[in-house]
């Protein structure tokens, strides 16, 4: 398996809203980062799917080395 571009060394802070399904990036190639834009078509990578619960900020991974994707667990620190 090949490993996904590190977009950015930080999270990617976003205001989602209720009700709302956000497509996470998870090949690291979106120029939309944090989300995706269709770079990944035709390798090993798909978007996560992230349905909101609640409007609020929430921490997309920009790292693409979560445990927790699509959301940032701190894995850009190590």
């Amino acid at each position: 398996m090949t490993s996904p571009v590190r977009a950015s060394d930080t999270p990617f802070a976003t205001r989602v809203e209720q009700g709302k399904d956000y497509y996470w990036c998870a090949c690291g190639l979106s120029k939309s980062q944090p989300f995706c834009d269709g770079s990944h078509k035709g390798g090993e990578f798909t978007p996560v799917k992230y349905s909101a619960t609640e409007s609020k900020d929430v921490y997309f991974c920009g790292c693409k080395a979560s445990a927790n994707k699509p959301l940032c667990d701190g894995s850009h620190k190590k």
